[in-house]
């Protein structure tokens, strides 16, 4: 809080951003720890659930307590401490956490008595997470392991089981680094680091870097079982999708039939990206990282053996490179099939159009033989009408005749229809302008 005080006592500025402070600590965090040499390292990383998380802030707290250490935070994501026999560094990550062990007295051997060995077993044993990389590493003089000449490299093989040894000469010539990438029979990887001049942060920060890539390829290739996995998967759409497209091109095609597979094979194509776009976005940052921190190591080339950067570009690369392939090629399928399933329904459309307007046509042709219809029934309806006109009028005449009126009833007959005709027909234009004065 004294940083805050000052800086709003001294001088009269706005009120400080609730993460100021935060934020401008972050690049302090998960800071490399500060060694004595020689010593011994144990690295552990674990991927963990989100209960598991939970579970293992607590297991820290219950070790702290067990040194009379102070624990951790709640929200922590990273913690150091020193306990009786050894030195500890925690860090949470997004899918995992590392934990590690740093003991300082001298071995016979750079990995007899790892550092590990200082750490409670039962406390050890009840970590939480599933082990994704377990590695040891010491950090020894020359002297130590007998490494007189690049030259000759026998010595140090003995350390890793007679397997072939990669390394090189790091941090400016400061210390040489040697491991065989391999897990051995105690279920741990090696690193051997042989001092040349080095400094106690220096130190530190070589094994993070290490450690580092160790967790990071090993997370990279995740991916890689999956991409093997969905290559099959990526066949079978590919396939699916030309058989399907093919039948487009038929005049005799079902097109509703068409759409139905295009629609399930782009369903079945979008779960695949979904389900599994995350691990090949993770498998990419994971390797961008494994190259910084080999970059980080500014390697220089010991004679007759690999760089651990070599190692990696050799072994890794083409992993990656079935991964991003595969990944690519998901999301080229994705929009091949969006492409056909637009350019089915356009189809469709135009299809459905002329139907449409061939059903038109049809209606017009209807409408207007019903027009000459009714205008036919509407004829029929004035001779009708115009009959029973008259015959009301002969009616009428013959009615007038009998009470002694001089009338000829069949004459009158006769001169009414003309003008009936005429009343009925101006009767009917008159009707058919209000219609179209309505419909208007």
């Amino acid at each position: 809080m004294l940083p805050n005080l000052l800086v709003t006592t001294l001088f009269q500025i706005p009120e400080n951003h609730p993460q100021r402070f935060i934020l401008h600590n972050e690049v302090h965090a998960r800071a490399s720890s500060i060694l004595s040499l020689p010593v011994r390292a144990s690295y552990l990383a674990l991927s963990l659930s989100s209960d598991e998380k939970m579970q293992e802030r607590r297991h820290l707290k219950a070790l702290c307590e067990r040194f009379g250490t102070a624990p951790p935070d709640l929200d922590a994501d990273h913690f150091s401490a020193s306990f009786d026999a050894f030195q500890m560094s925690w860090e949470q990550h997004g899918e995992f956490s590392t934990y590690s062990f740093y003991a300082y007295d001298i071995a016979t051997e750079p990995f007899a008595a790892p550092a590990l060995k200082k750490v409670p077993v039962d406390w050890l044993s009840q970590i939480s997470g599933k082990v994704i990389v377990a590695a040891h590493a010491s950090i020894v003089s020359a002297e130590e392991v007998n490494y007189q000449d690049e030259m000759d490299l026998s010595p140090l093989t003995t350390y890793f089981a007679g397997n072939p040894i990669v390394g090189s000469k790091v941090t400016g010539g400061a210390a040489a680094v040697f491991t065989d990438f391999r897990i051995h029979v105690d279920g741990f990887s090696r690193f051997l680091v042989v001092n040349q001049n080095l400094r106690t942060a220096q130190a530190g920060r070589l094994l993070h870097r290490l450690f580092d890539i160790e967790v990071y390829r090993v997370m990279a290739l995740l991916a890689f079982p999956i991409a093997r996995k969905l290559y099959p998967e990526l066949k079978k759409a590919d396939r699916q999708l030309y058989t399907i497209t093919n039948s487009m091109t038929q005049p005799d095609n079902d097109d509703a039939k068409l759409l139905d597979e295009l629609t399930a094979l782009a369903a079945e194509v979008e779960n695949h990206i979904s389900t599994h776009q995350f691990r090949f976005a993770a498998a990419s940052a994971y390797y961008q990282l494994v190259g910084q921190r080999l970059e980080d190591l500014r390697e220089v080339r010991i004679q007759g053996i690999q760089t651990l950067g070599e190692f990696m570009k050799r072994r890794m690369e083409p992993a990656m490179h079935t991964c991003n392939s595969v990944s690519h090629r998901f999301t080229l399928v994705s929009e091949r099939v969006s492409n056909a399933s637009q350019l089915l329904r356009t189809k469709v459309d135009i299809i459905i159009e002329r139907q449409n307007q061939g059903l038109l046509s049809s209606m017009a042709l209807r409408a207007k033989m019903q027009l000459r219809m009714q205008q036919m029934v509407e004829g029929i309806s004035m001779v009708a009408i115009t009959y029973y006109a008259a015959s009301l009028i002969g009616k009428i005449a013959e009615a007038l005749h009998s009470l002694g009126w001089h009338v000829d009833a069949e004459l009158v007959e006769g001169a009414s229809i003309p003008f009936i005709l005429v009343i009925i027909g101006i009767s009917t234009k008159r009707i058919h302008k209000i219609i179209a004065n309505t419909t208007e």
